[in-house]
């Protein structure tokens, strides 16, 4: 298929990318390059690639691109609560206003597939799985502009939504500040860490499934849209203690403490039912533990937090 994806140089987009033509499809993406880093270069060799330097917001530049395409992955966007808040405006125009002129100007026939986030449901039940159903309310600036978003593409009938558990494993546009990679990249560096309301739980899942969850929304199109997905490993629904305890398995010197005052700002907290996606004949090839180790031998190389979306 010919596919554009916006924000495709980012952490996402340097796995997706890269896994899409190796399937064979024609993949164009559209980025600012914010962060200053190239990590593309590998792809520029396959005859099937193209890079557009620009922005999401600018219809001039959007509209061309999406009449060429059979499918478009919107994956441009200010990720994570930090990163919203310092910049509220590209928040709210990147992450919903964007997405919403995609909705406008795309054809009815031309496949969408976008990912949202977790983060929607905000603070969870206790012992209650959120399901698709579970009604969202978001806390941050970031789940509420993804949550809108989705809305105007799930409004139209014609988009699969992926919302996306805490995403972890290393990427040519490698991020620090997502909790899996932030508590491996402390424990290979600093061997200790800090917990506040460790008792926080959400759910996880590695990059590269979600570049997999992409090509399965793909193939499956026509009986999967329509709907959102949670997308995350059934067995990892964990609170940030426990979280930790797995990384010691691979770092034993690693150390951790819970604070006796102060607050975590991010106060998701919730588990996340994976069994609508589940059903459809998805399932996830990398645990945590996979990741984890995969981190602990990415940190030897990665030495400094130029990483980070903040």
């Amino acid at each position: 298929m010919k596919i554009l994806i916006t924000g495709g140089a980012g952490y996402l987009g340097s796995i997706m990318t890269p896994y899409l033509l190796s399937l064979g499809h024609r993949v164009t993406v559209l980025d600012t390059l914010i962060y200053g880093q190239a990590p593309l270069l590998d792809s520029c060799a396959n005859n099937n690639f193209k890079f557009v330097y620009g922005d999401v917001r600018d219809e001039r530049v959007v509209q061309p691109l999406i009449s060429k395409v059979d499918c478009v992955i919107p994956l441009a966007a200010l990720v994570g609560a930090p990163a919203c808040s310092r910049d509220a405006v590209g928040a709210k125009t990147v992450n919903r206003d964007a997405v919403r002129l995609l909705a406008k100007i795309r054809s009815k026939s031309q496949r969408v597939l976008f990912p949202t986030t977790n983060s929607g449901y905000g603070i969870g039940q206790e012992g209650i799985a959120c399901t698709e159903d579970t009604p969202l309310r978001p806390i941050s600036s970031y789940g509420s502009t993804k949550v809108e978003a989705e809305k105007a593409l799930l409004d139209s009938g014609e988009a699969v939504t992926f919302r996306l558990a805490t995403v972890f494993g290393a990427s040519p546009r490698m991020r620090l500040d997502l909790l899996v990679n932030d508590f491996v990249y402390r424990a290979v560096n600093d061997r200790a860490v800090v917990l506040f309301e460790a008792h926080f739980k959400r759910n996880y899942i590695h990059i590269r499934d979600v570049a997999h969850v992409f090509n399965h929304g793909i193939e499956n199109y026509d009986k999967m849209k329509g709907r959102p997905y949670n997308v995350g490993l059934s067995d990892a629904n964990l609170s940030k203690l426990e979280l930790c305890k797995r990384i010691r398995r691979h770092v034993p010197e690693f150390v951790f403490s819970e604070s006796q005052i102060g607050e975590d700002p991010d106060k998701r907290n919730y588990i996340v039912s994976n069994a609508r996606i589940e059903k459809t004949g998805w399932k996830a090839a990398y645990s945590l533990d996979d990741g984890i180790a995969e981190l602990v031998k990415a940190y030897q190389i990665v030495k400094q937090r130029q990483y980070g979306n903040f």
